[in-house]
């Protein structure tokens, strides 16, 4: 880590040039102190990437050092050099926060090493917390994108579970982000900086099933050349994401209940009992419920698993919700790519808001990365978009009475597309093709005809 900002204080002038000789040779920028205060001084002045400080020092001596070293640079790792070794003062440095802890006379090659090792070990941490930062921001309860009702639901209860360890189950149909869900339980919760393990409970045969979940021992069948742990084992401490948790044969659900029973795993070929603190979310595009009275799902695993179930609604239950999706998903993949486009023609979004989106969030997800690649100009055009949206499919609306006349057809349809785009006339302007204007003629003709306005 060269150029790294390095801080000496030794109350031995030699000791203290030589040090900062050798590591100045090594391309690290040193500072030197000939005490503690002047330590104390140079770490409120500037910024330091590693600290290494005598033990024994007249005034403010090394302890005092680490002391308030924490306060003025917290994380700032320290390392105390001193000609006094003992097993007391090594425990007491270490206790008091010392990284490390050397002996005079010091080997330089030592000296070295252990700054080279320090400075790597900081520079991870750091990594692990912006790289953990960036989980966090991304699969947060903020990040999923809506504002209507059905979403505000699922935000309600993402929050009030996240910070319980209660098992949670999560349903909807393929694409509408179940797995976004758990993440954003996951990363709020107090497991947040354990583990986040995915398993596809349809990706995996049933052969290889449970030594996947729960690991083998060695030998436990052929070609198992040494233990190994499984996915159950390698998310303690974190949350296990049992995708698809409704294609599971009954020998698998049994055993999986027998595992979140006993909150303990048994590896293939194994006799032991090893106990696992993981919390399980589960997801699945099945009516688990309808699958019991069928008799294909075990009961007892049914009501294991829904301890608190969260339904995510479909696309097209939350068109009013497009428009805020539609730009979020562009301006993410407009950023990966350095494309121009920042925004929607109005036509393009009266496409993607009338269009019933079987595939949910997902397939929304893919024909805005479609855009962004093919589009040259700075909104995304209708042309950009596949062939099912522009074709303008939407879903098949029901109207509520027979024999209606145009006019009260034309009404009840206004009205439905006002309600779908949460009471934003701006927006049903766009969906129902017309200008803004002629929409509030339209409500204000009907308000004075003495129909209210929504």
């Amino acid at each position: 880590m060269a150029g790294a900002a390095v801080l000496i204080a030794d109350d031995d002038p030699v000791a203290l040039e030589l040090l900062a000789e050798v590591l100045t040779a090594e391309g690290y920028r040193v500072r030197t102190a000939p005490g503690g205060e002047e330590c104390l001084r140079l770490a409120a002045a500037e910024p330091f990437d590693v600290a290494i400080v005598d033990l024994r020092m007249p005034g403010v001596d090394g302890l005092q050092v680490i002391r308030r070293l924490a306060a003025v640079q917290p994380g700032v790792p320290v390392l105390i050099l001193t000609a006094f070794a003992t097993i007391d003062t090594a425990i007491e440095a270490v206790r008091e926060g010392a990284y490390d802890y050397l002996s005079k006379p010091f080997r330089m090659e030592e000296i070295k090493l252990v700054v080279r090792r320090t400075l790597d070990a900081r520079r991870l941490a750091r990594e692990n917390v912006q790289y953990r930062h960036e989980l966090r921001d991304r699969y947060a309860v903020q990040s999923l994108v809506g504002q209507s009702p059905a979403m505000v639901e699922v935000y309600k209860l993402v929050a009030r579970v996240a910070r319980l360890d209660t098992t949670v189950l999560v349903q909807g149909e393929t694409g509408t982000g179940k797995e976004l869900v758990a993440r954003a339980i996951h990363y709020a919760s107090p497991r947040a900086d354990g583990p986040f393990v995915v398993v596809d409970c349809t990706a995996l045969p049933e052969a290889l099933f449970e030594s996947e979940l729960f690991g083998h021992e060695r030998g436990a069948f052929t070609g198992a050349l040494s233990a190994r742990r499984g996915l159950f084992e390698t998310a303690a401490g974190g949350t296990c994401f049992l995708d698809e948790i409704g294609d599971l044969s009954p020998a698998l659900q049994a055993k999986l209940l027998r595992a979140l029973q006993e909150q303990a795993i048994r590896r293939v070929g194994g006799n032991e009992w090893i106990p696992v603190s993981v919390r399980i979310v589960a997801a699945t595009n099945h009516d688990l419920r309808k699958q019991v009275e069928a008799g294909s799902y075990r009961e007892d695993l049914y009501y294991r698993l829904n301890v608190v179930t969260i339904t995510l609604p479909p696309l097209r239950e939350r068109l009013a919700d497009i428009p805020l999706l539609a730009q979020h998903l562009l301006d993410k993949y407009a950023r990966a790519s350095g494309k121009p486009p920042t925004g929607f023609a109005r036509e393009t979004l009266a496409l993607l808001s009338t269009y019933h989106w079987p595939g949910n969030v997902r397939e929304l997800e893919n024909a805005i990365e479609r855009a962004v690649a093919l589009s040259s100009s700075e909104l995304i055009m209708p042309d950009d978009l596949p062939a099912q949206p522009r074709a303008g499919s939407a879903a098949p609306l029901v109207v509520p009475g027979p024999r209606m006349t145009l006019e009260e057809v034309k009404r009840w349809y206004v009205g439905k597309v006002l309600e779908e785009a949460g009471g934003n006339k701006v927006r049903a302007a766009e969906i129902l093709g017309i200008d803004r204007g002629t929409l509030y003629r339209i409500l204000k003709r009907w308000a004075v005809e003495g129909e209210p306005e929504e």
